[in-house]
């Protein structure tokens, strides 16, 4: 069946086509116009979910079936004055969306009659869905970050005999996490890779000698939750070298590997920290002394807990050695 047409509605009303051709333009609106008996008399573009042309005469119930058409009669009872308005959104499936806008509009001829306008709305709804998501991912992520620096800031005050000892650890433990967390935001929110993660956070403290430290191994995608932590760890790893060790005064080189491996049948990451100690340096530089700060309660506590992994943390008068274990999949928050 085909579209009415002005000409057979018998309409020539200049305010039928105030409200007809703004819905079309302007909307892509399909329009439906009924008699105050609910007649139709005009019916164009509606979507092919609801083909006009099966059906031999037009009504809500013969278009749109039972259920929508029960909801339509509802909201038109009300529609008894000019100027009475009002809408409803009708949902088809799981994706499509469809509002109806239906107004009471007088005629100079026929007196009050029903302007029905159809607007598909499922992709607006599906964008308003991802934002929602995408907001909760948001406050989710805000929150896990703030835990993150909650704690840091305990711990940093913790093991800081000075408020100034603990502006300095504390702000270069922020400044690591802003680090790691612009890596997850570049990557839109996937992770970071381990070896831009471990150039990132040795750079800054070895600007001029980014060769002494060297990775090995896997390049693997970390979840942002372990990207942090990982940071983190290694953050603390590279200013102990810088200010304990003998990584400056030596020129021995650092040997950082990452290394995917199964574990019971999972995949697991293993991050392992090499670092050879100046044998000329003084005894009281290299022993279980430089344990005794915020940084072992990162390696040895925070950090393997943050990533159900385990982490064994040695100093010896040879070496410092760092081995973290945690499996890939559960490595995210």
């Amino acid at each position: 069946m085909h579209p009415l047409t002005w000409q057979q509605a018998g309409q020539s009303d200049d305010k039928l086509r105030e409200f007809f051709m703004p819905a079309l333009v302007d909307l892509g609106a399909s329009v439906i116009i009924q008699d105050a008996r609910g007649n139709y008399l005009f019916v164009t573009n509606l979507p092919e979910l609801w083909a006009i042309e099966h059906v031999a005469t037009p009504s809500d119930l013969t278009l749109f079936g039972e259920e929508v058409a029960s909801k339509l009669s509802t909201l038109k009872q009300a529609m008894t004055e000019p100027g009475n308005k009002g809408h409803i959104e009708i949902i088809i499936g799981t994706e499509q969306v469809y509002e109806f806008r239906v107004q009471a509009v007088e005629f100079a001829r026929g007196g009050v009659h029903l302007v029905t306008t159809i607007v598909d709305r499922s992709e607006e709804r599906h964008r308003e869905r991802l934002l929602r998501a995408l907001l909760r991912e948001v406050s989710h992520r805000s929150k896990n970050l703030l835990a993150i620096i909650q704690s840091i800031a305990l711990q940093t005050a913790r093991y800081s005999g000075s408020l100034e000892l603990f502006l300095h650890k504390f702000r270069g433990r922020l400044y690591s996490l802003s680090q790691s967390q612009d890596l997850i935001t570049d990557s839109s929110w996937r992770g970071a890779y381990f070896f831009e993660l471990v150039q990132q956070q040795t750079e800054k403290y070895l600007p001029e000698n980014k060769h002494l430290v060297r990775v090995h191994g896997d390049n693997l995608l970390l979840t942002p939750n372990a990207s942090l932590h990982l940071g983190l760890a290694l953050h603390e790893l590279i200013v102990n070298a810088v200010s304990h060790g003998s990584l400056l005064r030596s020129g021995r080189i650092i040997n950082v590997t990452c290394t995917r491996m199964p574990v019971n049948g999972h995949d697991t990451l293993e991050m392992i920290w090499d670092e050879i100690l100046d044998p000329n340096a003084r005894p009281d530089q290299q022993d279980e002394a430089l344990k005794a700060h915020f940084g072992s309660t990162v390696l040895e506590r925070v950090v393997p807990a943050s990533v159900n992994g385990k982490a064994n943390y040695t100093i010896s008068n040879e070496r410092i050695s760092y081995r973290l274990v945690f499996p890939l999949e559960t490595g995210g928050d």
